[in-house]
């Protein structure tokens, strides 16, 4: 008996120093990892920058831990990335031409508008790029118009078919399981609660999604025609036609591609390019590896003045939520945001702020901390914002009262309003499921709660919450009026929760400038009197450590919220909002939950 105890007890050990040696493995498998991808790579001569298509695009890159340690990391791209890696391409002598290998992308109009820029910048040096695909999403081809050669496989396909917008209404589905939605808001423009209490569009709302999905594609189609030679009302032509299902022949003879090859007759003709023989390999250089590489000019270049270049992307929220749809490029934080400000205010190397902003709003209250600590800073030094896809609501809430505001003509911006989404789960409770609620009190609303679970609110409990909400939005206009120098009255004209392309909101000076985040610097470094500047990205990455745990605690992070959007396809973003509905404020400043633009 001794013996077998013994041996449970060797056995027992053995179990545990195995597990030690193969986590002990993996975290030194790790840290070489992470050691040779932060180590400056070796660009070879005669090399090719490739940009590869394919996943979703980001304001800023991470590292995903968890990915790499399991061998599935995500396939997601930072337009920080892609950005660097373009302009140290154009200033490296050993990078001859850039290959856009297209393939199917999530990003806003906004953001491959901003590509696309940096794409024509790169041709200026009289560089080349060509592009390929063996099918073209409409975004995708948007960027590659840019390129001097555009191909297509021959039995590939190209989509060209105008924008559309397809919102989801839950409201008659709701309805089936006894659940309904108290609407309260200021603005008629205000739509985002439309999905949870009609059946439609109001005509308010399909007033100001066709203004501003027409504008988009009026971008997209004059940029197309300039780089192509398309007139643009032969281009609205082909829209009408559905060319996606169009032979490749036919999209060649309308001139949208410049030749029908396979993957290996492209590599063929960027050997031609490169002067290289046939059975040589091509020096292919990623935008990663591009990012990292040194370079002795430009704003990427170790030297002068530090910029700060501080990215905000997604739902703005108090606290970060956990689970599906809270990854790091999913969520602004207002409490990490607000201790980044205050950061960078005490930081006397940081010279100048410049705030990347691609957001729809969220949380009306953290929308109001990040406005404030963006404000003491700007009191220190200057707060430059440069707009994405988005920085409507919340989104305009936080920037409004920046030094100088910069959008892409494309960026979806204002919607100045807020709204209350009060869930009424009664119906649900009481007649689906049977209980029966029963109260003592010692007050009038002493039982009164904006989630109504016993029973619906009454008009009183309605007009609380509606007076409330009304001083947020008085409380919104006065924080644009002061930051765009406007009086109250004129923002009140342009507000009431209408969404305004950049182009128009320039005009109805909510902007100050239309264009890219390369502007938005520059005029940082002007307003802060830098000759001589470089920038930084922020916010800084965790520790790989923090990262890990972080991710783990996380349900899978990053990794399991890029599957789920992959798998669930459209149906991803209503899954999300109704896994996370009990975890968001009912006092929303955001244009709609789901735009749903095609």
């Amino acid at each position: 008996m001794k013996d077998f105890f013994k041996n449970v007890f060797a056995t027992v050990i053995g179990v545990f120093l195995t597990f030690g040696i193969i986590i002990a493995f993996g975290i030194i498998s790790l840290i070489g990892t992470l050691a040779s991808s932060s180590s400056q790579p070796e660009i070879k001569d005669n090399s090719v920058l490739v940009l590869n298509l394919q996943g979703n695009i980001t304001e800023k890159s991470g590292e995903d831990i968890l990915g790499m340690l399991t061998g599935n990391e995500t396939n997601s791209l930072g337009l920080n990335d892609i950005l660097a890696a373009i302009e140290k391409a154009k200033d490296n002598d050993k990078i001859k031409g850039i290959y856009i290998k297209a393939g199917i992308i999530a990003s806003d109009y906004a953001t491959l508008q901003e590509i696309r820029a940096k794409l024509l910048e790169f041709k200026q040096t009289k560089k080349w790029i060509v592009a390929y695909g063996d099918d073209y999403m409409q975004g995708t081809y948007y960027l590659a118009s840019a390129a001097d050669k555009v191909y297509l496989n021959p039995l590939g396909h190209l989509e060209w078919r105008g924008i559309a917008s397809q919102p989801m209404y839950y409201k008659d589905m709701l309805e089936k399981i006894g659940v309904r939605f108290n609407a309260i808001k200021v603005g008629t423009y205000k739509s985002a609660t439309e999905l949870f209490t009609e059946t439609g569009m109001s005509e308010a709302n399909r007033e100001q999604v066709t203004k501003y999905i027409t504008g988009l594609w009026e971008n997209i189609v004059n940029e197309v025609s300039k780089s192509r030679g398309i007139s643009v009302s032969q281009l609205n032509t082909y829209a009408d036609g559905v060319m996606l299902f169009e032979n490749a022949a036919d999209i060649k003879a309308k001139k949208m591609v410049d030749n029908l090859l396979y993957a290996d007759q492209v590599k063929a003709e960027v050997k031609k390019r490169l002067g290289i023989d046939e059975d040589e390999a091509v020096n292919q250089v990623s935008v990663k590896t591009m990012a990292t590489a040194e370079t002795k000019k430009g704003v990427y270049a170790d030297k002068g003045e530090e910029i700060a270049v501080y990215y905000c992307q997604g739902d703005i929220v108090m606290s970060k939520a956990a689970g599906y749809g809270s990854s790091a490029n999913s969520q602004i934080v207002a409490k990490d945001v607000c201790k980044d400000m205050e950061s960078l205010m005490n930081d006397d190397d940081v010279k100048a702020v410049v705030i990347r902003i691609n957001s729809g709003g969220g949380d009306a209250y953290a929308s109001e901390q990040m406005w404030h600590y963006i404000s003491e800073l700007k009191k220190v030094k200057p707060v430059v914002v440069s707009m994405g896809g988005m920085a409507a609501s919340g989104g305009y809430y936080m920037a409004c009262n920046a030094s100088y505001i910069v959008a892409e003509p494309t960026t979806l911006t204002g919607s100045i309003g807020i709204f209350g989404l009060l869930p009424d789960m009664s119906g649900l409770l009481t007649q689906k499921l049977g209980l029966r609620f029963d109260e003592v009190k010692t007050h009038k609303n002493s039982a009164f709660s904006p989630v109504a679970i016993a029973r619906p609110l009454t008009e009183q409990e309605i007009a609380f919450i509606q007076t409330y909400i009304n001083k947020g939005y008085e409380l919104f206009r006065k924080r644009v009026a002061d930051g765009r120098k406007m009086k109250v009255e004129d923002v009140e004209k342009i507000a009431q929760g209408r969404v305004w392309l950049g182009q128009d909101a320039k005009k109805l000076k909510l902007v100050d400038q239309l264009g890219t985040l390369d502007i938005a610097v520059k005029k940082a470094a002007q307003l802060a009197n830098l000759k001589e500047y470089h920038t930084a990205d922020y916010p800084l990455e965790a520790d790989w450590a923090t990262q890990f745990i972080s991710q783990t605690v996380n349900g899978g992070g990053n990794e399991l919220d890029e599957q789920m959007r992959k798998n669930l396809g459209a149906f991803y973003e209503p899954f999300v909002l109704v896994r996370t509905l009990n975890e968001q404020s009912p006092i929303q400043a955001r244009v709609p939950f789901i735009l749903n633009l095609k």
